[in-house]
């Protein structure tokens, strides 16, 4: 392919360059970052993995960073928009320009070992990482960890944020062979970064087999709601007061409480005045992201597991009262009736929806209907798309209602292109 190839020239390419969307091992994407001269594509790397809260974790790390002065790179996926948010530097999407000079030296050096898509765009971002000074890069697992193309790089630390049911026909069936997955990505005697209160035996274990110094959120670092605005991260020799973080579910204090721990870990210089102006300044589409309508309060949520589905039932509880309908769609693979049972006491309409746009996986709206017998979704509307979904929703829920769009990114997508 010619340099003159456009962004979408090769994303096309290399969606077709591996008989699998998915193909777990280091082997290949290791050979070929060999060819390519990839050494850590910066000073100092983190990697975050866990079930949820990933990208709101490098979106922490990443505002923090950058208030602090520091040159910084983010890879995170999927997308919601563009392909080029998977790749920042200093918060601002990589040019189309970067990313096919990325691709370019990828294929130069694949020869006929085959790539899939993910293993690609790693390889990519990598190597546009590379052709500049960074101080910090950090980047997101795609699935898993220890067997995640993202796990080829040494990083300096590690995060976890949690870990519970989700992908189970890659991961295993159990929290403790799910954790021990995740708990690949941890290097000897760097630090690993634990979001869990309780995190699973065999992640403890798998720390403490290769002198990884474990840092427990409520064991090694503390992050204490104070107030409405207020929050206290602590650790022993350490306190701060702190403003709440722009992304407002609860949640959200622990990953923010990740993200400091690391960056400590790290011993990077970060004054408390950066961390302030980085948990205002952190921005994460479709994490509780908030719009009006017509009076109608909108939330968009890319939760998609039962875990994420319990966090946004914890937001509702706090929440003043409000009649709320929820906008759902789900992937196949994925445990809708988990989800729906965790959300039905402070849901009173279900809004079913078609994602047959999101390929092999997606289905429509009957075929999600089906899989939630039981439960007080399977009997709601249904509907073509996320788009038709939303409307009929806000319709319902005026004058003054709230309706929660959530299910998965493909979602979070449409309802935004709608909403926008």
């Amino acid at each position: 392919m010619a340099m003159s190839r456009s962004l979408s020239d090769w994303l096309a390419y290399i969606e077709l360059q591996h008989p699998k969307t998915i193909a777990l091992g280091l082997d290949r994407v290791r050979e070929v970052a060999a060819r390519m001269g990839l050494g850590k594509p910066a000073r100092r790397v983190v990697t975050v993995g866990g079930t949820n809260g990933k990208g709101s974790t490098v979106a922490f790390m990443e505002a923090i960073a950058r208030a602090q002065g520091l040159r910084v790179g983010a890879y995170t996926s999927p997308h919601l928009h563009r392909y080029n948010e998977r790749v920042r530097v200093d918060a601002a999407e990589v040019s189309d320009t970067q990313l096919v000079a990325g691709f370019e030296a990828v294929e130069a050096a694949r020869a006929n070992t085959p790539l899939t898509y993910f293993e690609y765009g790693t390889l990519c971002a990598l190597w546009v990482f590379a052709q500049q000074p960074l101080d910090l890069v950090v980047l997101e697992v795609g699935l898993g960890g220890r067997l995640d193309a993202v796990n080829l790089v040494d990083a300096d630390a590690a995060i976890i944020t949690t870990v519970d049911l989700d992908h189970q026909d890659w991961l295993g069936s159990d929290i403790e062979t799910i954790g021990l997955e995740k708990a690949g990505i941890a290097r000897p005697f760097k630090p690993l970064i634990l979001g869990d209160d309780d995190p699973p035996a065999g992640v403890l274990r798998h720390a403490y087999a290769i002198g990884a110094p474990a840092w427990r959120i409520a064991n090694d670092f503390f992050a204490e709601t104070i107030d409405a605005e207020h929050w206290r991260w602590r650790e022993v020799g350490c306190s701060m007061t702190l403003p709440m973080p722009a992304l407002v579910a609860p949640v959200q204090l622990r990953n923010a409480a990740c993200a400091i721990a690391a960056l400590r870990a790290l011993r990077l210089r970060v004054e408390r005045g950066a961390i302030e102006q980085g948990l205002l300044n952190t921005q994460a589409a479709g994490r509780l992201q908030r719009f009006e309508q017509d009076g109608v309060e909108v939330l968009v949520d890319v939760g998609h597991n039962p875990q994420a589905a319990r966090a946004l039932a914890q937001w509702l509880q706090g929440q003043p009262p409000r009649r709320t309908l929820a906008v759902y769609a789900a992937l196949a693979d994925k445990d809708a009736k988990g989800v729906v049972q965790a959300l039905e006491g402070w849901v009173s309409a279900w809004h079913l929806a078609g994602l047959e746009s999101a390929g092999p996986r997606g289905t429509d709206a009957a075929a999600l209907a089906q899989r939630l017998q039981g439960t007080a979704a399977q009997e709601g509307a249904q509907h073509v798309d996320v788009q038709a979904a939303l409307r009929a929703a806000l319709e319902a829920a005026k004058p003054d209602g709230r309706v929660l769009a959530f299910g998965s990114f493909h979602v979070v997508e449409q309802a935004l292109r709608e909403l926008n």
